[in-house]
């Protein structure tokens, strides 16, 4: 694009350096680099926003395909289901009772308290014996220990 060549930075420099000065060259140097730094770091942004939309378009269009063949899948195993139970319908004799519900029904949920301790020795043994069922803190121990306070 621009034809720089060693030579003419060399006289651009000389140049800036007289007009310039030699006190305030190197300051502007810095600027005009970190002018330069930030620009090229802005150019490198739009460029990679641009590529993460052309990226983003794609994947629409993908998703887009795939959702329109999950769709296809979907409405082909629908049909053949269909047409496998309209050509199996088995229809139970009037004379037999019905069966019974099996054990693992939905109609009789089963109740399991996984989580729930359960204890080999029962509640009424060990208040008979006096067995601790719960713990106490030092707090609450010294507290229930107390004698009560005399109102005199």
């Amino acid at each position: 694009m621009f034809d720089i060549g060693v030579t003419k930075l060399a006289i651009v420099g000389g140049i800036a350096l007289i007009v310039i000065g030699p006190e305030k060259l190197p300051g502007l140097a810095r600027t005009v680099g970190t002018l330069i730094g930030r620009a090229r770091r802005y150019v490198a942004d739009v460029k990679a926003e641009v590529s993460r939309s052309v990226e983003l378009d794609d994947l629409k269009k993908l998703k887009e395909t795939m959702d329109a063949a999950s769709r296809e899948v979907e409405n082909s195993i629908q049909t053949s289901a269909n047409a496998i139970e309209s050509s199996w319908s088995p229809t139970p004799a009037p004379d037999t009772p019905s069966a019974p519900l099996p054990y693992y029904s939905m109609a009789r949920p089963i109740k399991k308290h996984w989580r729930a301790k359960i204890s080999a020795t029962p509640h009424w043994y060990k208040a008979r014996s006096g067995t601790r069922t719960k713990a106490l803190s030092g707090a609450a121990r010294v507290a229930r220990f107390r004698l009560p306070k005399s109102s005199s």
